[in-house]
């Protein structure tokens, strides 16, 4: 299997007000087409360990390598690259812009990466739409849609790149029970049919049931990492 991510004896501290360590020596390995879900309690260290796997966080020890590479000792602009290029993020708040259009809104990253004309990025950007049942609000602001609907841009904003994985942070964690089943079957749908490769962070017990693999984190350390 083709990996994806790789992580070798990670450490993170906080000094607040007293160094504490929050990430202690984790190691594991994602592939090509896994859905993966971590869960834990408010404070294991799950959107910590999360924002250093999106390469969001730099200051840590130990070895993260995305597809094969190591990133632990790159630039900030060449991490910056690496994660919008191969990093679709999808956030508990969607963090659309309402001056832009739900389109442009999903172009905004590959408009970032300036490797292809605008025509093109807006087809495919549609197409993202098309792909989540979104099409129909293309034109319409975000302050139009309702949160779900929002959420659902957010995760084909995620998706203009072709990334290598998806990345998310609660992102049911605002939605009622009907959103956050469209949005498991939004993830599911991706993996199965398109291989790609997701990693969610959750507080939902029963989303994450549903994955191909649960990583429990308590107080920092992976207490189990089982296949569903």
């Amino acid at each position: 299997m083709t990996s994806v991510i790789k992580t070798h004896n990670l450490v993170k501290y906080f000094n607040d007000p007293v160094l504490f360590k929050v990430i202690k020596n984790i190691s594991f390995e994602i592939t090509k087409g896994e859905f993966v879900s971590v869960i834990g309690k408010s404070g294991s260290g799950k959107s910590t360990l999360l924002y250093i796997l999106a390469t969001m966080d730099s200051d840590y020890q130990g070895e993260l390598l995305i597809e094969g590479e190591t990133v632990s000792d790159k630039t900030e602009k060449e991490r910056a690259y690496i994660r919008n290029k191969k990093i679709g993020f999808v956030f508990q708040f969607h963090y659309l812009l309402n001056e832009f259009s739900v389109l442009r809104n999903v172009m905004l990253p590959a408009l970032k990466a300036g490797e292809r004309e605008i025509d093109e990025i807006e087809q495919k950007a549609f197409e993202k739409l098309k792909l989540l049942g979104m099409e129909s609000h293309a034109n319409k602001k975000p302050h139009q849609l309702s949160g779900g609907e929002k959420q659902r841009v957010a995760i084909a904003r995620s998706l203009i790149n072709d990334p290598l994985i998806i990345m998310a942070d609660e992102p049911t964690g605002n939605l009622d029970k009907h959103n956050s089943e469209i949005v498991f079957e939004i993830f599911g749908n991706l993996a199965s049919a398109f291989n790609q490769t997701l990693l969610i962070v959750t507080h939902d017990i029963e989303f994450a049931s549903r994955t191909h693999r649960i990583i429990e984190l308590e107080d920092g350390r992976i207490l189990f990492d089982r296949r569903n």
